[in-house]
């Protein structure tokens, strides 16, 4: 594969599902010396993030406590992208966003994933979630409903326009 932000990156992906960590595996598989380590459990995907230094972290929302790990991984200062079905809403894209996630990938779209993981890698936060709602919006339109951003109106346009700024999270020791 030619130029990309994913040549030479490492890369954990976790999922409780192991097929859908193959189809990572497949569609990230050209990329020149790009290392994918993966888990489908919360307590060894936990050792990993402790344990190495990630440029990218890909993370199921429900089965392997998502949010949980997201935590973590913000926390050690890894990009993360949160990737999910069954938790595909607008509550559980707003804590992803809230709690520092770079991007929120429906597992529909995960043979398109590399566009995503490469607007993480290159992109900062609030022009990388503008790019994720011009390419996913009429996506969530479509899963949510057309007026589902209507509750929380403001929250929604500072992020689509690339204005919000995640406020520092934090932990309890």
């Amino acid at each position: 594969m030619g130029e990309s932000p994913l040549n030479h990156t490492r890369i954990l992906a976790v999922d409780d599902e192991p097929d859908v960590l193959e189809t990572v595996r497949e569609q990230l598989q050209e990329f020149d010396g790009l290392i994918l380590d993966t888990a489908t459990d919360y307590q060894t995907a936990y050792h990993l993030i402790r344990s190495w230094t990630y440029d990218l972290v890909i993370l199921d929302i429900m089965g392997v406590r998502g949010f949980d790990l997201l935590n973590a991984s913000v926390s050690l200062g890894f990009p993360t992208v949160m990737l999910t079905a069954h938790a595909l809403s607008p509550e559980a894209l707003k804590k992803s966003i809230e709690m520092g996630a770079r991007a929120y990938v429906p597992k529909e779209k995960l043979g398109e994933i590399a566009p995503f993981l490469e607007d993480v890698l290159t992109l900062s936060h609030k022009p990388g979630w503008q790019r994720l709602f011009k390419r996913l919006g009429t996506f969530f339109d479509g899963a949510f409903g057309s007026e589902w951003q209507k509750d929380q109106k403001s929250f929604w346009e500072e992020v689509t326009s690339g204005n919000y700024e995640p406020k520092p999270l934090y932990f309890k020791k």
